[in-house]
């Protein structure tokens, strides 16, 4: 379906993300990865244009991805998450390098270079590593280098076991909005946006274009405990844009079926949903 432009102010909000300068730009497992759990190399490659032109824009661009432990569950023919510990923090190992050599050949193509930065929790409480995670960043940008950023799985549980750290990578793509003093995050996920129940249960759900406040209602909407190759919800995606909205930055939730959809949120086109900025 073809984007189409708002009227009134909930069109100049969306023009406004056009200034966006400092962008995060997240990608789940169900994005990067086919059904059967081979990575989505059409998609990947598409994503890649995208983010190195906003780059040749004069954007300062940052990638938080999941898909470590999906893209090594492909390189083992496995079509079903592992319950073990041990075993998914291995195929969080194998995956991880399959990713970045996957992300590192793309970018190129594009005549862009990328960096890895895996993150755990006493990276950002710890006030001396969290001066060096932003200095990292700010140097990368400095450098024309894409940060891709994803949770440590192969040393933190957090994420794999409970989601009581970054909750999952939506809250992580948060937090490191956050750090670096982001204006825009894009989620892409596996669907079109936030819509009053689920589009998969309701074939009659309503999206919702623009949210300015989060509320109990919408906290009932939400449901869903995400795919057999991620692990996040809607709920961790509104708990995502409550902590980024909260600090000053807009939250867009789109379809990743199309990284074209990226450009398009950035022109002002009524692509997913908003999650305004608080003043």
């Amino acid at each position: 379906m073809a984007a189409k432009k708002m009227k009134g102010s909930a069109a100049a909000e969306r023009e406004a993300l056009n200034g966006a300068r400092r962008i995060v730009v997240k990608v789940g497992s169900s994005t990067l990865t086919h059904d059967n759990g081979r990575t989505n190399l059409e998609r990947m490659d598409r994503l890649a244009l995208v983010l190195s032109e906003l780059m040749n824009r004069g954007k300062e661009v940052v990638l938080v991805t999941s898909g470590a432990i999906a893209v090594g569950m492909g390189k083992f023919n496995m079509d079903k998450r592992p319950a073990g510990m041990g075993m998914k923090q291995a195929l969080a190992a194998v995956g991880q390098c399959e990713l970045m050599n996957l992300y590192s050949r793309l970018f190129s193509t594009y005549g862009k270079s990328v960096a890895q930065l895996l993150l755990t929790k006493t990276d950002v409480d710890d006030d001396l590593k969290r001066k060096n995670v932003i200095n990292t960043f700010v140097s990368l940008f400095q450098f024309d280098v894409l940060p891709i950023v994803n949770e440590n799985d192969t040393v933190s549980v957090e994420e794999i076991k409970s989601l009581k750290m970054f909750g999952d990578n939506d809250t992580l793509s948060a937090v490191v909005s956050k750090l670096i003093g982001a204006d825009l995050l894009i989620i892409l996920s596996d669907v079109d946006g936030f819509h009053d129940s689920n589009p998969r249960v309701n074939p009659d759900s309503r999206l919702i274009s623009l949210v300015r406040e989060i509320t109990p209602e919408m906290r009932a909407a939400a449901g869903g405990t995400g795919t057999s190759r991620g692990t996040g919800g809607m709920g961790t995606k509104l708990d995502a844009a409550e902590m980024t909205t909260g600090s000053g930055c807009s939250m867009v939730l789109a379809d990743g079926a199309d990284p074209m959809n990226i450009l398009a949120v950035l022109e002002g086109k009524a692509v997913g949903t908003l999650f305004a900025k608080k003043p």
